[in-house]
């Protein structure tokens, strides 16, 4: 399972649109635009498509745990 997969599965298990998944992002320090994302969700086959990299799916799943839980709280 390729990392576009997981992002793919992810994006519909939770049911997030772009917009989410930008400020989710955001949230671990990482900037990327819609048409970035849009690269990412597109067919393997399609010519625009972007393989996703695992910085983005890292920076991604950091995100949402700080969407989820929220921040971290100081020590």
């Amino acid at each position: 399972m390729s990392n576009n997969d997981i992002m793919k599965k992810l994006r519909v298990a939770l049911q997030l649109r772009d917009d989410d998944i930008v400020e989710i992002l955001k949230l671990a320090n990482f900037k990327t635009t819609k048409a970035e994302l849009g690269a990412i969700f597109r067919a393997e086959d399609h010519p625009n498509f972007k393989p996703c990299g695992d910085q983005i799916l890292r920076n991604f799943l950091n995100g949402l745990v700080i969407h989820l839980r929220g921040p971290r709280p100081e020590k």
